[in-house]
């Protein structure tokens, strides 16, 4: 039996997705008729239940992959291909403070809360107000909101908080709130950012120069799915290939011996071209 508060996703026999914190007493109405909560609670997991018209709706314990899917947008999400490597990036774990610059829809934002758990905190910082009241609607659709502070205002005037684990840039001109890093960010923790164009990418990376970073790395992430079909087994006609550039590096520790700092991006790039 499932417990009062739990988060389930109920399959309709066309494949909607509805989700809901289960409480006994609520009735989701559908076009396939009522459901009470209650007896999808006492079905369970992998159980079936029945709407009043007799229509089959499936119980299942969502995955993060479903709760992300999900997500109503205004904006392009972060697709779960790329949000999977920017976790383990950033090493996003229970416990884990993390700034994330840009929530726009909160599909990074639902993956981080995710991850952190109860007693870990999410800081979305967001300038526009409906990208911020979308975010904290879908976070509050699956009970996520509590591990999540939304901040509605521009990062231009820097971040409030300090040494956080981990921070995460969403935003056109990502190397305009450079300087902002070193106070937010705990020495030697990692930083992130998605660019859809290599111009961005370019101007990033020159911006980075000579700035306290190390440990550049720039990639893409491409999905090729297959048609599970085992006498006809072949790639699918289309795929989820370029939908950004991930760039990842860490921040340098202050330095006291400032006759050997510490080397930055450029100077690890020279170093390396020797």
């Amino acid at each position: 039996m499932i417990k009062p508060g739990q988060l389930v996703m109920l399959v309709s026999p066309k494949g909607k997705r509805y989700f809901r914190v289960l409480q006994p007493d609520e009735v989701l109405n559908t076009n396939d008729g009522h459901l009470q909560m209650q007896t999808v609670m006492e079905k369970g997991f992998g159980g079936r239940v029945y709407t009043h018209l007799h229509r089959p709706y499936t119980v299942i314990k969502p995955t993060l992959y479903d709760l992300i899917k999900s997500v109503k947008r205004q904006t392009q999400i972060i697709y779960p291909k790329d949000i999977g490597y920017i976790i383990l990036k950033l090493g996003v774990a229970p416990g884990s403070k993390v700034i994330e610059a840009g929530a726009g829809s909160g599909g990074l934002t639902t993956a981080l809360a995710w991850f952190t758990g109860d007693h870990g905190r999410i800081y979305s910082y967001e300038r526009r107000e409906d990208f911020t009241a979308l975010c904290r609607l879908n976070l509050e659709k699956i009970g996520l909101e509590s591990r999540v502070e939304l901040i509605n205002q521009d990062i231009s005037s820097g971040f409030a908080q300090e040494n956080v684990d981990a921070l995460f840039f969403d935003v056109r001109t990502p190397w305009d709130y450079l300087e902002h890093v070193p106070s937010a960010l705990a020495p030697g923790g990692p930083i992130g950012f998605l660019l859809p164009t290599v111009n961005q990418v370019s101007i990033l990376l020159s911006a980075m120069q000579n700035r306290p970073f190390s440990s550049p790395e720039v990639l893409e992430i491409m999905v090729r799915h297959y048609k599970p079909v085992p006498e006809r087994l072949r790639p699918q006609d289309r795929m989820i290939a370029h939908t950004g550039y991930l760039i990842f590096a860490r921040l340098n520790a202050p330095d006291p011996d400032m006759d050997h700092p510490a080397p930055s991006i450029g100077e690890q790039e020279e170093k390396y071209a020797e």
